[in-house]
């Protein structure tokens, strides 16, 4: 494969992001999302993504955050076909990095079923008696 660069964007093609979200599984279509990614990449503490040579953008990640306090990573997805390459674990540290630049050390996520050792591999840990909720979601 070839040589993956990171960048941080305020905007990004919305086709390619949807991409991204489709490899993640967490697509579903609709204009109305469509119209929401432009605003969602630029209202996100920091939208990373990861670009093929080719320009391709392959992977993306997003921190939220006030930029003083706790910060939040999300939405981190990488095109099935450049896995096991290390770019989701890239733009991970990279995103913890931006905000640990900012004096932001509280950096959490919710790893998906399954996905656990790799977060835990970067530093991240369970919290032990917390569990995370979800409005308006029953069951």
């Amino acid at each position: 494969m070839s040589a993956i660069s990171y960048e941080i964007l305020r905007e990004a093609p919305v086709d390619s992001i949807v991409e991204l979200y489709k490899a993640g599984g967490w697509w579903q279509e609709s204009e109305a999302w469509r119209q929401v990614i432009p605003r969602m990449i630029a209202g996100s503490f920091c939208f990373m993504v990861a670009r093929a040579a080719d320009g391709t953008l392959v992977g993306m990640g997003r921190a939220i955050s006030d930029g003083c306090s706790d910060a939040y990573i999300q939405d981190v997805v990488v095109l099935s076909a450049y896995r096991k390459q290390g770019i989701g674990a890239e733009i991970i540290r990279r995103l913890v990095a931006f905000c640990q630049q900012r004096q932001i050390t509280w950096v959490g996520l919710i790893a998906e079923p399954g996905t656990q050792p790799f977060y835990q591999s970067l530093g991240f840990g369970e919290l032990v008696g917390y569990r995370p909720m979800l409005f308006g979601k029953r069951g």
